[in-house]
């Protein structure tokens, strides 16, 4: 019988991979991944006939070492191109437009002039034509709930606050002056990458709002993007992509103006260059390979369960997925119908959902939900979906993951393009301290102080003693001097507020 399962304590099948076009980064790492985990023994293995070995592994038997080395993600494909990556920055940094133009060249195979980098109106309005009208419409639906969810999020600033008497503190809110944009292609069209970024950017006010991606082998920018742009007001785009696109907005060349500010998710290059830059502009949230992780009990369908462990795994190869479950029955179930579900996908999602389910990814065991719980916060997913009896009660235990999406009606995709929260998420663990996109991070906020004659009477003494404590004497006597005028032994200075 075709997809039987039988268990099978063998030694870790190698995992062939599929030639990717313009990555060969990624196919070492790939194979570097899978002779690293061929080196971990789990608990149980599920062998098929469509050859996938999904793992199955008991977290009460595995080690303090091997637990580390499972919760690996792609941090370590950031790390391995880092060097490569720092070269091409520096070379778009000192040779501008040309060197930006011979990188697409060599990466993307688009031979272009600078004066092609910039995407010119009349390209949008052939985008706009070509469209199919369900996905324009499913463009402006998706975009309108975007809007309404971050609308709540837009402030002009803090109310003044009075700490005693005579004192003023509040805070303004400003735009960021000038942001750009990343929105990846190398694995298909993102245009909801697009407006996850730009409508919150707009809300935000940024005066000065660029996007860059990918050309097609063709020199074309995807329609769906270039529409999606125009709904949410981008002011250019830029047909370019990769750690070349991540330079150019970091510093500038002669067609593509500088930002402040660069978000958006990417590869693990697109990280790579992120770091190298982030001396000299702001990178936003970490945002490099995605990652996923579902926590289910016996209550689950496991046929659910499996389409959903592959969604963001079909995402390619360097993404991670995982399926962490206190329910034996369940996770054979799921390993069982994963490689059926995953046969009928296109040829390159089907070796993406292979090579992450056999990579960075698989099924966890564990003891009970507390356990999983403690798993998920220790690993601080991108992505977490909870399917369990009591979904509510189990996410109240979760403190480290940027997204949380409850029971069955709430897989990863909804998220993803349509619910109106931001899908653009911290990875590689940063969940722990960084925020999805949202309003705020195309914001600056400043400090509005002020303080009466009384007010300044009142706190000067208490600063000056802080002042000689630290040893800054400048910064005592300039108070001195001002209660020296208000005591009448020096004349008041001009224009002085009373």
């Amino acid at each position: 019988m075709r997809n039987r399962t039988r268990w099978a304590p063998e030694p870790w099948r190698p995992v062939r991979q599929r030639a990717v076009r313009y990555r060969p980064v990624r196919q070492r790492a790939a194979r570097q991944r899978a002779a690293r985990y061929r080196t971990l023994t789990p608990h149980w293995r599920l062998r098929y006939s469509a050859g996938m070995d999904i793992p199955i592994w008991s977290w009460a038997e595995l080690d303090a070492h091997t637990r580390e080395r499972l919760l690996s993600r792609s941090q370590q494909d950031i790390d391995a191109v880092l060097a490569e990556t720092h070269d091409l920055v520096s070379h778009v940094r000192t040779g501008g437009d040309s060197a930006v133009c011979e990188l697409v060249s060599r990466f993307d195979g688009v031979p272009l002039q600078p004066a092609e980098l910039e995407v010119p109106p009349r390209e949008l309005n052939r985008a706009e034509q070509r469209l199919p009208r369900p996905i324009r419409e499913a463009l402006q639906y998706a975009i309108d709930n975007v809007r309404s969810v971050h609308s709540a999020q837009v402030h002009t600033g803090m109310s003044a606050v009075e700490p005693q008497a005579g004192l003023s503190v509040m805070e303004r809110h400003t735009p960021v002056d000038s942001v750009g944009l990343y929105v990846p292609r190398g694995r298909g069209s993102f245009p909801s990458m697009l407006y996850m970024m730009a409508v919150p950017a707009k809300l935000a006010g940024v005066p000065d709002l660029a996007v860059a991606t990918p050309p097609a082998p063709d020199g074309s920018v995807d329609d769906a993007c270039l529409v999606a742009a125009r709904l949410c007001g981008v002011d250019r785009i830029y047909r370019m992509g990769g750690p070349v696109a991540v330079a150019a907005f970091a510093y500038g060349t002669e067609s593509v103006g500088r930002v402040y500010k660069i978000v958006g998710p990417g590869s693990a290059r697109v990280a790579a260059a992120k770091r190298v830059v982030a001396g000299d502009v702001d990178t936003g949230l970490p945002a490099g390979p995605t990652e996923s992780i579902l926590v289910a009990d016996d209550s689950a369908d496991a046929e659910l369960v499996a389409y959903d462990l592959m969604i963001e795994a079909e995402h390619g190869s360097d993404s991670q997925a995982m399926l962490i479950t206190p329910s034996r029955e369940l996770a054979e179930q799921v390993a069982a119908r994963v490689p059926v579900l995953a046969s009928k996908l296109p040829e390159n999602r089907q070796q993406f959902v292979r090579d992450v389910l056999t990579g960075y990814g698989g099924i966890l065991l564990t003891r009970d939900l507390e356990e999983a719980v403690e798993i998920v916060n220790a690993f601080a997913p991108e992505h977490l979906l909870i399917q369990t009896f009591d979904p509510e009660h189990t996410a109240a235990g979760v403190r480290n993951a940027s997204e949380i999406l409850l029971g069955t009606h709430t897989p990863f995709s909804l998220a993803n393009y349509g619910t109106g929260a931001n899908a653009v998420l911290p990875t590689g663990g940063h969940a722990r301290s960084f925020s999805a996109v949202s309003v705020r991070d195309f914001q600056k906020r400043a400090s509005v102080v002020r303080a009466s004659e009384t007010a300044f009477r009142e706190i000067a003494p208490h600063v000056i003693a802080l002042a000689d404590c630290e040893d800054f004497p400048a910064h005592a006597a300039a108070l001195r001097a001002r209660l020296d005028r208000q005591q009448g032994h020096a004349p008041p200075c001009d224009g002085g507020q009373r």
